[in-house]
This record gives C-alpha cells, structure tokens and sequence, in this order.
C-alpha cells in the first residue's frame, strides 16, 4: 500500500485500561485519512475522551494506559513517545472545557502555545491568520481570555490547538454548553479548517446532528466499543441512530430490553 493512501491515523484494536482494573476502551479501531473529517460519536460515558487521549498521550496524568493495540500517526507508532513529542509530529488535542488561561489576553494565549517556533516572525504571523480565522477574538485581542463568552473561549481554545501548525487536530465536545447559534458559527469554522486548509480532524461531539452534517465519516461508540461505523450520510440515515441520536420521533420504547436489543443488531 502506498504512503498516500495510507490513513493520516490509524488506531489498531486499542485497549485503555485505567489504574490497572477497569477497561475503558475495549478493542477500538479506527482510521482518520489525510485531510478527512471524522466523528466519533456516543453517549457520556463511552469512551470517546478516552480514544482522543490515547492519541495525544494524555492518559497517564489519569492514571491510563493503552494495554494493547497500535496508534499509528502517518505510519509511524507514537505510543511510546510523551504529550509534548507527538505535538511535534503534527498532532494536537483541543480538550474539552475549553481550558484557556483565563488571567492572560487572547493575543498572550495563542503565544503561549508556539514554544516550539523560535521565529518570533512566524509566530506573529500565525496570530494574524487566527484572528483573520476568528475576527470576534482580534476584537477582544486585549481583553482578559477569561471575560470572554463561551463561544469566544471556545473560539480561542480552538485557534490556540492550531498555534502548532497540526496536521490532525482532535476536538473534545466543542459544542458543549453553546448557544445554537454559536453552534452553527463553530462548526461552520471546523468546515472551513478542513476543506480550506486540508487539516484532517477527528472530532468527539454529543451533538451527533452537527457532527453528521459536517463529518464525512463516523464511528459510533458504546460501552468502549465501535458498534457502527460508515459514511456520516449512511449514518445519518440509520433508524437506530436517527432514534438514539438524532431525535428522532416514533413510539419506540426504550427500555433497557430494547436498548439491548438495539445495540446487539448494532454489534452485528
């Protein structure tokens, strides 16, 4: 198989494990190509966060650890190197909760991520193409990133992620806790960081719509595993999904029985 249609990211029937007892992730497989839009998609609690962190290699401040399995990032395995090596490789993990530094100005946040560039030069240009990207944060360019709406912290959260010069860049829940509108207008920005600047993304999202819409494939986890996966179209149209996920509408009943019953057709 030739290097460019291998997969930007492949994970190889990963197991996580935390503090040596319980199996967060139980044999998940999946592949991000270049320059593709994947979701990964599940209720809380299904080990979505746990995948993205077996990736960056976040695990081990949470007492994790991948116990089986490869992660394999343009071919070559990264689970042997630490957080800040696999930023360097062209990977980066825009965690959930935004998690910006609230005492310091969106212009110092997006600073404080280039530690690696040792051109000054570069860096004040990278600042200017994320507020050409998010003109609401070159308008609160001096403001206090923790005064900020949701959506700008959001919007900053992002453009920080993206400071490094990714080639995959993960996004944890970044709808999570916007208005509607602020929805459409951050997934409208995922949109463009993909199809303008051929960013491959792999983007962990509640709001399976949204995701769906804007994804080209999708994974769909429960319990720590992948029980669909597909093109987000095939997905979409799903009835399982569209009653689980979607908001779909019937007279479905869903108890534990059918729920069960659903997941096991899922599995098969």
């Amino acid at each position: 198989m030739s290097a460019s249609s291998s997969p930007l990211l492949a994970l190889n029937n990963i197991e996580v494990v935390y503090d040596q007892v319980f199996l967060a992730v139980k044999g998940v497989s999946i592949e991000v190509p270049h320059g593709g839009l994947v979701a990964l998609l599940g209720a809380n609690g299904a080990g979505k966060s746990t995948v993205l962190k077996s990736i960056s290699g976040l695990l081990k401040p949470e007492r994790g650890a991948v116990t089986r399995g490869g992660v394999l990032f343009d071919g070559h395995d990264v689970l042997r190197m630490d957080a800040p090596a696999r930023v360097r490789t062209g990977i980066v993990h825009c965690l959930e909760g935004r998690r910006v530094f609230g005492h310091l100005t969106p212009e110092e946040n997006l600073i404080a991520a280039t530690s690696m560039h040792r051109d000054r030069g570069k860096v004040r240009d990278r600042v200017t193409e994320m507020f050409d990207l998010f003109p609401r944060l070159k308008d609160r360019a001096k403001a206090l990133a923790g005064y900020l709406s949701g959506g700008e912290q959001q919007m900053l959260a992002i453009a920080r992620a993206l400071m490094t010069e990714p080639r995959l860049i993960m996004l944890d829940e970044p709808s999570l806790g916007l208005a509607p509108f602020l929805v459409d207008e951050i997934f409208d920005t995922i949109r463009r960081i993909n199809s303008e600047h051929g960013m491959a993304v792999l983007l962990v999202e509640q709001n399976a719509a949204a995701a769906l819409e804007v994804a080209q494939s999708a994974y769909l986890l429960e319990n720590g595993r992948v029980v669909m996966s597909g093109a987000a179209d095939v997905l979409s149209s799903n009835p399982d999904v569209q009653h689980a996920y979607l908001g779909g509408v019937g007279s479905v009943d869903y108890s534990q029985v059918k729920h069960y019953r659903r997941r096991r057709r899922w599995l098969a």
